[in-house]
């Protein structure tokens, strides 16, 4: 489990296959500080298990479903990724509840710069678009966000806006994002369990029973 606080931005240094999917090895020095053999570190929001770990780099396994839906589908030697280590227990929730299961993966659409901060307009998947609400909560390559702004139920291309201070595009990668760069969503695990819920709730007739 993460928050979505974003601890350092490490460096892809090796990418090698491991049957259908990849071992990636990442210069992360502050991530590796407390970790050991097993442990779970959030890559760009995708949830990792270390393998192996030197003194500022580990190496995890990603499988092909994960490479399926997110961006670390032909990840390259050189690549920046945020980096957050699994939360304490006893620890500040300073994000929201952050699982590193990704949803899917937007589109950067716009950049909008402002005096001190930056607006991101990203384009949302048909099946995610329901899960996201104005003032809610994402994770967008693990970052935990505030929604500024969604396009209309209505509409037919979907899109939600966050807004970037200074200090998360100084400290994340949101801050070299361009329009066209693909980034990783994971929306709100309440959503996610209420929209399941109702999937199983019977339908009503015009005179409410069953």
């Amino acid at each position: 489990m993460f928050t979505g606080i974003i601890e350092e931005i490490g460096t892809v240094t090796a990418v090698e296959p491991s049957g259908d999917g990849v071992r990636l090895t990442v210069q992360a020095p502050k991530a590796v500080t407390d970790a050991a053999h097993g442990d779970s570190i959030a890559v760009s929001g995708v949830c990792l298990t270390v393998v192996d770990q030197g003194a500022d780099w580990f190496t995890a396994d990603v499988m092909k479903q994960t490479l399926d839906v997110s961006t670390l589908d032909g990840v390259a030697e050189g690549r920046a990724v945020n980096l957050e280590r699994a939360t304490a227990a006893h620890g500040r929730l300073g994000g929201h509840i952050v699982q590193g299961h990704i949803d899917g993966t937007g589109e950067v659409l716009e950049v909008r710069p402002g005096a001190q901060w930056r607006v991101l307009r990203i384009g949302l998947p048909a099946d995610l678009a329901p899960l996201v609400v104005d003032k809610g909560s994402i994770a967008v390559e693990g970052t935990s966000l505030t929604v500024s702004a969604v396009s209309p139920a209505a509409a037919v291309d979907h899109w939600f806006e966050i807004s970037l201070i200074p200090e998360t595009l100084a400290a994340t990668t949101l801050g070299t994002l361009d329009a066209g760069d693909r980034v990783n969503l994971e929306t709100d695990i309440l959503a996610r369990h209420v929209q399941r819920l109702l999937a199983f709730t019977p339908a009503t007739n015009e005179g409410g029973s069953r």
